[in-house]
């Protein structure tokens, strides 16, 4: 269902395609032959221009460009035969909101379609409603709890504990929740979830310059299971050196304005990057596992914190596999750390096997002391704001 007072369009020469496109968006699409007789018909109103492969290249892709920028109540969507960097560069910075593959899969097409509409729909807050430009701001004006999760040590579940704490604070939001693989050469936030994500933050960086929240919107991809939004790692390790600390914090910035919590995923070690998140989050979760090489590496990452004015507040240690028996004792941990532990994370084979199944933790063992733990925690992290979804 799309939102009240947005219509649909379709447009490519070839008839056939224009035809079988508006066959998968069902009654109420509109089709054109060109970019130009689109424009010609425009009321004001909010539109989603699904537009063919053939507006993809020569005069009708800079049609395409200027249709955007002369009238942003329209929310494009492009279909390509060939998905190249160059065209996703092009397209994301004339103001297209996606760029799919053609041709595409009526689900995913209508899923597409139904968030440009949502985007684009009049109403209060809505980006329709304020020229195209304005973010989604809540209504009271808040911004959205930025918690960064961190380990001095790889192994420690790091990643783990990240995805599945943003997909309880998704449950529980009425409004977006993000998650960020800020582990630009090795994240696996999106296989984790069974991702197969067509855009990276390698595409925001790419548009940093015209970056606004319904840019950003259009590069998330949805976890089905829990409508977490997740902005992916880069697939490739080489593109990590295109990403800065100062384009990581103004991805992070304008994800708060529209969504009630950013948890961020990093690799286990301090780079710019790392420390320009730890420095605009809210919280910081601490993740270590139970054994000495982990907690000598956290102990000399909370000395490092220290030393760069971090304040003590923000920092919260979760101890993994806390009840594994490996003749350490919490109380001891805590007292090296000379930090008390906010969450106790017990050892459990629903972990690994949720990982290999590609489905969070929390959803697939919803009774496992594993869950029970997560779920503790994010309510530590749940304002007055955050109401749970029925």
């Amino acid at each position: 269902m799309m939102p009240a007072g947005v219509a649909i369009a379709v447009v490519d020469f070839d008839q056939s395609v224009r035809n079988r496109l508006a066959m998968q968006l069902g009654e109420g699409a509109t089709t054109f032959g060109s970019v130009g007789e689109l424009s010609s018909r425009l009321l004001g109103s909010p539109v989603v221009a699904v537009l063919g492969p053939s507006c993809a290249f020569g005069p009708e892709l800079t049609a395409v460009e200027d249709l955007v920028r002369v009238h942003r109540e329209v929310g494009a969507v492009l279909l390509a035969e060939e998905l190249t960097t160059e065209l996703l560069q092009q397209a994301l910075r004339s103001g297209v909101r996606d760029v799919l593959a053609s041709p595409v899969d009526t689900g995913q097409l209508v899923s597409t379609v139904q968030r440009v509409a949502a985007a684009v729909a009049p109403g209060p807050g809505s980006p329709g409603s304020q020229g195209g430009d304005a973010p989604l701001l809540p209504e009271t004006g808040e911004l959205g709890r930025v918690t960064t999760v961190f380990s001095t040590k790889g192994g420690s579940g790091k990643s783990i504990i990240a995805a599945n704490l943003a997909v309880v604070l998704a449950q529980r939001s009425d409004r977006p929740v993000v998650l960020v693989d800020a582990d630009l050469q090795f994240g696996d936030v999106a296989v984790m979830l069974k991702l197969a994500p067509q855009h990276t933050i390698v595409d925001a960086v790419s548009s940093i310059q015209k970056l606004d929240a319904s840019l950003l919107q259009s590069l998330l991809v949805t976890h089905e299971g829990s409508g977490l939004l997740v902005l992916p790692a880069p697939l490739e390790p080489a593109f990590a050196d295109q990403i800065g600390a100062e384009e990581m914090v103004r991805i992070i910035d304008l994800l708060r304005t529209f969504c009630s919590h950013v948890v961020v995923d990093t690799p286990a070690y301090f780079n710019d990057v790392v420390l320009g998140l730890i420095e605009v989050s809210d919280d910081v979760l601490l993740v270590a596992g139970m054994d000495i090489p982990n907690i000598k590496n956290v102990k000399i990452g909370l000395q490092t914190l220290k030393l760069l004015n971090t304040p003590m507040e923000k920092l919260h240690l979760v101890l993994n596999r806390a009840n594994s028996k490996v003749k350490l004792e919490v109380s001891e941990v805590e007292k090296t750390l000379g930090i008390k532990a906010t969450a106790l994370i017990p050892s459990d084979v629903v972990v690994p096997q949720a990982v290999n199944k590609g489905t969070p933790v929390v959803l697939s063992a919803p009774k496992s002391g594993v869950t029970k733990s997560i779920e503790e925690l994010a309510s530590q992290f749940i304002t007055g704001g955050d109401r749970r979804r029925k």
